[in-house]
């Protein structure tokens, strides 16, 4: 019978790659472990011995006590009565007594219940001790077994083992030879010579440099010959355990960055996918066997440096401190901060290679970091795979890593993390729209045209002509139009999933603007069956009273994008929200909430402008009516953009023009307190307000207060310039911002004039005037006393 096949073979370099890093360091590690507790056991069984040796050595030996009569009988007793002494010899019998005189198991008294070994450690001698230790004959360690499986034949079961193999540690004869030297080693050292703290600077100076030396050198040579410098990628690699306490925390930063730009520059523009089964025993060119064994390798080490970095992380985020680590738990902080700098640049720099997955799991949940510098980073790191994604995949997979972490942490997040969705590129329908106009589809000849038309050779040459056509239109496509749609529509899915999980749970939360903001910049791509429950949502929420000025704001810009995209089939009165609008106006200071102009200018935009046919001469006269007053009182950049709105506002609807007359339309008066705009009769006022503006003293304000004054022509003297005409509210509002804490525009500086330019007062006066005012001056030099009295008397007179 053939001994059975050995099918286990050694696992393939993939395989490792699929194992855990920390599942083999374990096994290295218990494997090492039980080698040494059995070399350490058999250290100290030798111990044992020499010190056994040591006290037979230096004690004298000492003769065995006679036993005393009285046990010496009964034992005679005993053996008498268990032994018939008619069938012993008396040779025999004094041969027993004999040795009954010797301490031996023999003389044990037998009768007693008294365990065997419950004196015996205490009473027994070193030369008992000695004696009783077990005789090792070997000098060498026993070799573990492996138990295989067993073999059966007509006898029986046959077990089957097998020597497992153990490293022998070369250090083991050495320890047992020196441990009785050491003390008198540690003793006859010399210390160490202490040194100065300047002689540390210049030692751990010169360490640092040639570390720098060394980093450089390596990264060098792993650029100018990237196939053939694997095995310098590791050594760099295994920098990052930089041991030495006096430059650890430096080098291991420059190896984290080092090994960042390393891989940014030798990594190929593709993923690197494993070998099949089939392609491992095919027989390849010695080129593409050694581009191989190189992509091989570089995803191997890229996956290991990814560990050493989201180590690094988990470290500091779980205040864990190793001790075996030479680095202080405060220097962690600063190794966080460069692993994550390095995590976040190849997340942007390499979204194409291989584990970009795995980076992206690990930066999304350090948006929601307590740590500012670090959470900024992820989310700029964020926004900036955004904008260059193109197709939206990895956005998908953003978006959908964001997703799980709101709604694992019960929506208890920062909302910078929610804001980051409004970075997303996705605009299907005009992406969509424009692409239908631009590339047109080409149209190629029917069967019966090309019979009709075209000889039977020409229809061959024209069959192969289309087929060519065909080829290039696929060579010439980028990326599929469908699969962006696709994957855009996906992504769309999951943020408003995400969007209305918060407006239905969690209404009083800190989210609630960022959901409100991205449901208005995203609402013409809401399915119009959630348009009709959506806008009720959203006036409960503004009704409620629970919001602030600015999520009210991000309420009614989210209605009325609804409303202006798709929503212009729905029959819905939006009145609520335009008296919400005009009432809440005011509210608006030169203060904090100057900052919400922005909203409410691109509010105005919606809700006027572009709904112009849906809005009623009375509404847009109260509108421009309020806006004006509201201009009074807030700062340049504010009543620049109110002034810009109101232009617009008086060019869309003509008849307007009836504020800039003092005469009253129709009858009743003018109610500027009354909050609904249909109702308070503005027709029957004048804007005075634009006679105060015009004495600003913002001369950008002065030209929009006399442009309307004038009537907002759009030619003429009192026309605007095209800067100015051509800018929208809120483009204005952002040009003209104070935030720099200065004048915008700047005021122009004055050029003085110079001395002998100025003429003195008195020399536009002439003689005679000059002595007068001379002569009185004088007069009243001299002092005189008052006299009370005498003009006390005149206006009594008087």
């Amino acid at each position: 019978m053939k001994p059975r096949k050995n099918k286990k073979r050694v696992p393939s370099f993939r395989k490792l790659l699929k194992t855990s890093k920390v599942k083999l360091d374990n096994k290295l590690k218990n494997k090492q472990f039980k080698q040494q507790s059995i070399a350490k056991k058999y250290r100290k069984e030798q111990r044992k011995l020499r010190q056994a040796v040591k006290d037979v050595t230096s004690r004298t030996s000492v003769p065995l006590e006679e036993y005393k009569k009285k046990h010496a009988a009964e034992r005679k007793e005993e053996e008498e009565e268990a032994l018939p002494l008619d069938m012993m010899d008396e040779d025999d019998l004094k041969l027993m007594e004999d040795l009954a005189q010797k301490a031996s198991f023999v003389t044990r008294d037998l009768s007693s219940s008294e365990p065997v070994h419950a004196k015996k450690r205490k009473q027994e001698s070193v030369i008992d001790r000695y004696e009783k230790m077990p005789r090792r004959m070997q000098t060498e360690p026993e070799k573990e077994l492996i138990h295989l499986l067993p073999i059966k034949d007509k006898s029986g079961i046959i077990p089957q083992t097998m020597e497992k193999p153990v490293i022998n540690v070369a250090q083991n004869e050495e320890e047992e030879d020196t441990e009785e030297m050491e003390v008198v080693e540690e003793s006859s050292e010399e210390p160490q010579p202490v040194l100065t703290t300047d002689e540390l600077l210049i030692q751990r100076r010169r360490k640092l440099q040639e570390k720098k030396i060394h980093i450089a050198a390596l990264a060098a040579a792993i650029l100018s010959d990237p196939e053939n410098s694997i095995k310098k990628l590791k050594e760099l690699r295994a920098m990052l355990m930089e041991q030495d306490p006096n430059v650890a925390v430096i080098v291991r930063k420059l190896v984290m960055v080092s090994l960042m730009e390393i891989f940014k520059d030798i990594t190929p523009s593709y993923k690197i996918r494993p070998l099949t089964e089939a392609e491992k025993h095919t027989k390849v060119r010695k080129e593409t066997q050694k581009l191989r064994e190189f992509e091989e390798g570089l995803v191997s080490q890229y996956k290991f440096y990814l560990e050493n970095l989201e180590q690094t992380v988990k470290d500091w985020k779980q205040r864990k401190l190793k001790k075996s680590n030479v680095i202080s738990l405060k220097a962690y902080k600063g190794l966080a901060e460069i692993a994550v700098k390095c995590l976040c640049e190849l997340l942007v720099v390499l979204p194409h290679f291989n584990f970009h997955n795995n980076i992206i799991v690990l930066i999304v949940p350090l948006m929601n970091d307590t740590s500012k510098l670090i959470s900024e980073m992820c989310c700029e790191a964020v926004k900036k795979l955004f904008k260059q994604d193109k197709l939206g995949s990895v956005s998908l997979g953003v978006v959908k890593v964001i997703s799980g972490l709101v709604k694992s942490r019960n929506y208890d997040v920062r909302p910078e993390v929610l804001k980051i969705f409004l970075h997303l590129r996705i605009k299907e329908v005009e992406v969509k729209k424009d692409t239908e106009d631009i590339t047109a589809k080409k149209k190629f000849m029917s069967c019966k045209e090309k019979r009709k038309n075209l000889s039977r050779m020409q229809r061959k040459w024209k069959k192969a002509e289309e087929k060519l056509e065909r080829e290039l239109l696929e060579a010439e496509a980028s990326e599929s139009k469908e699969k962006k749609l696709k994957l855009h529509t996906e992504t769309l899915n999951i943020v408003f999933l995400t969007y209305f999980r918060i407006l239905k749970k969690v209404q009083k939360s800190p989210l609630l603007p960022a959901v409100l903001e991205g449901l208005a910049k995203f609402a013409h791509l809401i399915n119009v069956e959630f348009f009709d429950d959506l806008l009720v949502v959203l006036h409960s929420l503004i009704a409620s009273g629970d919001l602030s000025y600015r999520e009210s704001l991000h309420c009614v810009l989210t209605a009325f994008h609804i409303l202006s995209g798709q929503g212009d089939v729905l029959n819905i009165d939006p009145s609520k929200f335009y008296s919400h609008l005009y009432r809440t106006l005011f509210r608006l200071h030169a203060g904090a909430t100057n900052d919400d102009m922005v909203i409410v200018l691109q509010c105005l935009n919606v809700m006027l402008t572009k709904r112009r046919k849906q809005v009623s001469q009375q509404r847009a006269l109260a509108f421009i009516k309020r806006l004006s007053t509201l201009a009074l009182h807030v700062l340049p950049n504010s009543s620049v953009g109110i002034l810009a709105t109101n232009r617009i506002l008086m060019q869309t609807f003509p008849k307007t023009d009836l504020l800039l007359d003092n005469e009253a339309q129709g009858s009743g008066l003018y109610l500027p307190e009354l909050d609904e705009p249909e109702c308070c009769n503005a027709q029957n006022t004048a804007l005075w307000e634009l006679h105060a503006l015009r004495r600003h003293y913002h001369p950008t304000v002065q030209k929009f207060a006399d442009h309307l004054i004038a009537g907002a022509p759009a030619e003429g003297s009192e026309a605007l310039r095209l800067d100015l005409s051509r800018r929208s509210g809120t483009e204005l509002f952002e040009t003209y911002n104070m935030k720099g804490m200065t004048f915008n525009p700047p005021v122009a500086s004055v050029t003085p004039r110079k001395k002998d330019k100025f003429l003195q007062g008195d020399s536009f006066l002439n003689e005679d005037l000059k002595e007068l005012i001379q002569t009185h001056l004088n007069e009243a030099a001299v002092h005189r006393p008052l006299d009370f009295a005498k003009h006390l008397k005149e206006s009594s007179l008087s």
